[in-house]
């Protein structure tokens, strides 16, 4: 009968695997007879492990990464970096967890849409970070007032204009050196913050360009005063940081409501010392109309009008580029861009940027610390390196866009410039007649 014989080969079995002491080898050959004996089928298990429960791949699907949901109309092309990229984050130490995202932008990814202002504005509360570095304080922006910035230009609330009388124009020397010029709108930025009292950074530890380990055990932000958002031109250039789809080479939806945004941001701007120099400055060369109004036209333009790159119309602006960032897709994948301290604040603050330290300076005897306002620094933004990048911190947007306008019009690829305390060369590159990309880098 066969019954008897299973059971004799199951007695035999198990002699045999007690006489053995367990080996590995017999173990396995124990365990190939016990199945043989009752009846059982090894390659169903295997594939039963391979696929793996049902509700543990949904789980798998719906942890939807921000990489996948921005490339989700691309098909293949990126999985081999997506891999790469996830392999690299399994080495690290530590675990953060992707964004939760609301059924809004999933909808949206499958339109070939990112982060349209009014998913954002209903999913304030979507970000989780995991066993990551925590968060030194509750970061909370006050956006109650940016929604009315998409209003037109004629109906919003603007500031009163800045009178520092003569002081804004520029003198004989400022003409004829560009240095002098850009340290006179370092001491025009009046809205520029105070270390200590308007916000804290703690750098970490620094490291050169070509490392790769995390240096930094916290976050760059420690604080920022909550009344920083109320500033109108920090609040209006805050409002235009999700009008942008970060991937490289992606063509650009702008709304009405975006440009908007960007005339009244202009305008605001505009009633500042920095942009009142700036005009002053351009008009004496010859460079733009005395007339203010088409001045600004021509700001809005040079800053927001699109161009192509990454063999794509309309997919870019200096904009973009310089303040937002943007990924590039094609070969290996990198952070190109992002020279904004506002944008890392609040990247950050959602557990998008990890920090990663400072690089170390040229100059030695220049180690910055919490006082310091020009960074050269390293980190991951949604998990994609930018091995080094220089941000100008606590400086207003004015500042910013006064300076890399006048370094665009009046200089060439390398500005050696004073900026208060620090020597630095503005790099600025020229995409035809519109500004590829600018930023700061410590001398």
């Amino acid at each position: 009968m066969p019954l008897p014989a299973i059971s004799i080969n199951k007695q035999k079995s198990l002699l045999l695997a007690r006489s053995l002491s367990e080996e590995e080898e017999m173990e396995g050959l124990i365990k190939g007879l016990i199945d043989v004996a009752l009846g059982g089928h090894h390659d169903d298990r295997e594939r039963e492990e391979e696929s793996g429960p049902p509700q543990s791949r949904v789980e798998q699907q719906s942890r939807s990464t921000w990489a996948e949901v921005v490339t989700a109309h691309q098909g293949n092309d990126d999985d081999d970096d997506r891999d790469r990229t996830n392999r690299s984050n399994q080495n690290k130490s530590y675990r953060k967890a992707a964004p939760v995202l609301h059924e809004g932008y999933a909808e949206e990814a499958n339109q070939n849409r990112w982060n349209r202002k009014e998913d954002r504005q209903e999913n304030n509360d979507m970000w989780e970070t995991v066993e990551g570095k925590p968060p030194r304080r509750s970061h909370k922006v006050l956006k109650d007032q940016w929604h009315g910035y998409k209003q037109h230009p004629s109906e919003q609330e603007y500031s009163d204009d800045v009178e520092i009388g003569g002081s804004l124009e520029p003198s004989e020397e400022e003409l004829s050196d560009l240095s002098q010029a850009c340290n006179k709108l370092w001491e025009l930025d009046l809205n520029r913050l105070v270390p200590g009292k308007d916000y804290q950074i703690d750098c970490g530890e620094g490291k050169k360009v070509y490392q790769k380990e995390d240096m930094a055990e916290g976050s760059l932000f420690y604080w920022l005063s909550e009344g920083i958002f109320r500033r109108p031109t920090f609040s209006r250039f805050c409002s235009l940081l999700d009008n942008y789809n970060p991937n490289s080479g992606y063509k650009e939806e702008v709304t009405s409501e975006e440009r908007q945004e960007q005339a009244a941001f202009i305008e605001e701007i505009s009633r500042t010392a920095p942009i009142k120099y700036l005009h002053k400055y351009l008009s004496s060369k010859g460079i733009v109309s005395e007339s203010y109004q088409d001045f600004k036209k021509i700001m809005t333009g040079l800053w927001f009008d699109l161009y192509g790159r990454g063999g794509t119309s309309g997919s870019s602006s200096a904009f973009e580029h310089v303040f937002v960032g943007e990924i590039k897709q094609r070969g290996e994948r990198e952070v190109c861009g992002f020279h904004n301290w506002l944008q890392f604040y609040l990247e950050e603050a959602k557990g998008n940027v990890d920090y990663q330290g400072y690089i170390f300076p040229r100059r030695r005897g220049q180690t910055p610390d919490s006082e310091t306002q020009l960074l050269t620094v390293q980190f991951e933004w949604n998990g994609v390196l930018k091995s080094v990048s220089s941000i100008l911190v606590g400086v207003s947007p004015e500042f910013e866009i006064a300076l890399y306008t006048l370094c665009f019009y009046m200089g060439g690829e390398d500005n050696y410039v004073q900026l208060g305390p620090y020597s630095i060369n503005i790099k600025c590159y020229h995409f035809q007649n519109k500004i590829g990309s600018v930023f700061p880098i410590a001398e």
